[in-house]
């Protein structure tokens, strides 16, 4: 039999496989069930069509709606969005003791792969042999560059009175960090969510003139984007994977209606962003406008 310290190869899915084994596999079918009609649920929530999809898309924004929009949205998810992971990873010790022995340790692993990417690690050895990374790339202070690239100061940052609809959304997933089932469910719609709206912001961002080549809009949009380095939908893959062990069929409802509420809170969101925002003069003036700053 081979040694488990060399069989290191394919972590994500040696994770998924004891994640598996830990449930009897008729309860991890009827989980996997209601986590794909949930899915379904979200993919056809009007968050999904957004008409703030179509007008980032089009690039008509100008760079003081797109300043605003930018500062709540990293009140709203990027302040925080870490917090979330590692408050899942704690609460994975929920699992025990209706579990086996150990079995909080396989979705923490999971989930790590998310932190990993979140941290600003990278596959591979270094020079020396070691992980490679710089906390410099982590997602958070690469978000806080393009709004040094927006031209927003720190002083502006620390001073912004994010709208009400921003704190709602940011305070209902800081109110699952204490229940495991409640913070995965609403890590995996947030997930849904950057996924959706990462590749308009970015479009956004570029026809103001803004470089979105490297950076934050590098490392986020759905992977098969080619223009963007992002595993986003691995992400969100893993964190329902997650919610599939840990359910059990009394929680279905309660789990389905606090992400349809927060799927709610998104929606309000983006409507409200669109309330606040101004179309740009021009493209050639908002080149200049994004020059100037």
């Amino acid at each position: 039999m081979p040694s488990l310290m060399a069989d290191l190869d394919q972590p994500r899915k040696k994770a998924i496989a004891a994640m598996r084994a830990s449930i009897a596999q008729d309860l991890w079918q009827r989980n996997a069930a209601f986590v794909d009609n949930l899915r379904r649920l979200i993919a056809t929530h009007p968050v999904a069509r957004h008409r703030a999809i179509g007008v980032l898309n089009s690039g008509t924004l100008d760079l003081a709606s797109m300043r605003t929009i930018h500062l709540e949205y990293r009140h709203a998810i990027v302040q925080i969005f870490t917090d979330a992971l590692l408050a899942a990873q704690l609460q994975t010790r929920q699992l025990e003791p209706r579990l086996c022995p150990g079995a909080k340790m396989a979705p923490r692993f999971l989930i790590t792969l998310n932190d990993l990417d979140e941290f600003g690690f990278r596959p591979g050895r270094d020079a020396a042999g070691y992980y490679r990374g710089n906390p410099a790339y982590a997602h958070y202070p690469l978000f806080e560059r393009v709004l040094d690239d927006y031209g927003i100061g720190q002083q502006q940052r620390q001073a912004y009175q994010a709208s009400r609809i921003s704190r709602m959304v940011r305070q209902f997933l800081e109110h699952s960090y204490g229940d495991y089932l409640d913070v995965v469910v609403l890590l995996a719609a947030a997930e849904e969510e950057v996924i959706l709206f990462s590749p308009p912001l970015r479009e956004a961002t570029r026809a103001l003139g803004i470089g979105v080549d490297d950076g934050y809009y590098f490392v986020h949009g759905v992977s098969e984007d080619t223009t963007a380095e992002a595993a986003d939908d691995d992400h969100e893959n893993d964190l329902w994977l997650a919610l599939t062990q840990a359910l059990t069929p009394e929680h279905y409802p309660r789990v389905q209606q606090l992400c349809m509420r927060y799927c709610d809170l998104w929606d309000q969101f983006w409507t409200a962003q669109l309330a606040m925002t101004r179309p740009a003069a021009s493209l050639a003036d908002a080149q200049g406008l994004a020059e100037a700053v």
